[in-house]
């Protein structure tokens, strides 16, 4: 059945007019403002990939024979190990099972790497991005969440995980690691209790949870990693990036181990990942932040369902 031009005005017109469209389109537009002015490389790799990346709580969802991505990371440090310095990417990734008000099947991720840098330059990059996002969608470095006016500069709040667990858990997950511990402390105990009027990073994470980072020269029970919290809320996490080969086969042998013990799918190694690294890939930092959590926060809404035409 044919339809009029009358007859898709109305509905076309009522999306276009929702504010989240117009906020999105100025935050994505603000995002690559930011690198573009720093020298960094939009880069486009793929969605449909033939393995996924290994992590034991992630679960990727199948297209066929193949996987939709759950990140463009293992793509992206291939592009570092061919010459790349500094790139970055948005773009829809998919995790199977995933669905609550901060979590969505498929969401869009940002993820930027950079040559010659480590977890705490990330830390600064991030820090300038999200005034400068704010400062061109909004006009200015602050926002209201659910009653709480959020300053985003020029003070951001550090913590160790060590240390924050320590105050508020009465243990030390880098000393003594217990994933169930951990999980339920993180939600029940210390996100709860993050500052919310100001950005927090959470950073030095047992070498358990180091996934595809680097562990402290001369600590080896903790990783270089951090994650940054607004309003409680985790919206993005950040490697000094391993790049020794064996080190991370040996990670993705003992995360499919692990996987097996849980009854979870087995993936296959990407070995074209392996052989980028073997390759050679510079000493590198980089970062992935939720794109829908971000907008969700400035938008001062509750979900990330509210920032997808769902």
């Amino acid at each position: 059945m044919f339809t009029t031009p009358g007859d898709i005005q109305t509905p076309v017109t009522k999306i276009m007019l929702q504010p989240y469209i117009k906020t999105r389109s100025k935050l994505l537009g603000a995002i690559r403002h930011f690198f573009e002015e720093r020298d960094f490389l939009e880069v486009e790799t793929p969605v449909r990939i033939p393995v996924p990346a290994i992590e034991l709580h992630i679960d990727a969802e199948s297209s066929g024979e193949m996987y939709l991505r759950t990140s463009p990371e293992l793509h992206m440090k291939r592009l570092l190990a061919d010459g790349a310095e500094r790139i970055f990417q948005m773009g829809p990734c998919f995790r199977r099972g995933e669905k609550g008000m901060l979590h969505n099947p498929e969401y869009t991720m940002l993820e930027w790497y950079r040559v010659n840098a480590d977890y705490t330059d990330m830390i600064l990059d991030t820090k300038a991005l999200i005034a400068a996002i704010l400062k061109e969608v909004s006009g200015k470095t602050s926002f209201v969440f659910h009653g709480t006016e959020v300053q985003t500069m020029p003070v951001w709040e550090c913590m160790s995980i060590s240390d924050v667990f320590m105050q508020h858990a009465g243990w030390n997950p880098c000393l003594n690691f217990d994933p169930d511990r951990f999980d339920v402390d993180l939600v029940e105990k210390i996100e709860p209790s993050l500052p919310k009027d100001r950005p927090v990073i959470l950073k030095d994470y047992p070498a358990e949870l180091a996934a595809l980072a680097k562990l402290k020269d001369g600590c080896p029970n903790i990783a270089e990693r951090w994650e940054l919290y607004i309003c409680g809320i985790e919206l993005a996490n950040a490697f000094t990036e391993l790049v020794d080969p064996v080190e991370q086969r040996n990670r993705f042998e003992h995360c499919l181990s692990q996987r097996a013990l849980l009854g979870k799918d087995q993936y296959e190694i990407d070995e074209r990942f392996i052989e980028a690294l073997e390759k050679g890939i510079p000493p590198c930092g980089g970062v992935a932040l939720g794109v829908d959590r971000l907008l969700m926060l400035m938008m001062d809404l509750f979900s990330v369902s509210e920032v997808r035409m769902l």
